[in-house]
């Protein structure tokens, strides 16, 4: 059994999804420190938008409205939630 390099990318995309979705979840219900909610609220942004693009860039059908709005405010959210994470990232002297 061999795969290609498109569904090993589209199934690394999924199980990116899973994790960002488990760290939204995480950080709503299981996390007490609101600096630490913040951070896993970023990261699963950036987990979830980057897995929505690669699934995008990769397409089984025709696109779609919604799939245009991902690639147009994907990068600008993914830019922030990182941009955020590293003003948030402890130890750094400001």
């Amino acid at each position: 059994m061999t795969t290609d390099p498109v569904s090993l990318a589209v199934g690394a995309a999924w199980t990116a999804t899973a994790v960002g979705l488990a760290l939204w979840v995480w950080s709503w219900f299981g996390e007490k420190c609101p600096v630490q909610r913040i951070r896993y609220r970023d990261c699963g942004v950036v987990l979830v938008f980057a897995a929505v693009m690669i699934r995008v860039f990769f397409p089984a059908r025709a696109l779609t409205a919604f799939d245009w709005l991902v690639l147009a405010l994907g990068p600008i959210f993914i830019g922030a939630a990182i941009w955020r994470l590293g003003r948030t990232a402890g130890g750094a002297e400001r």
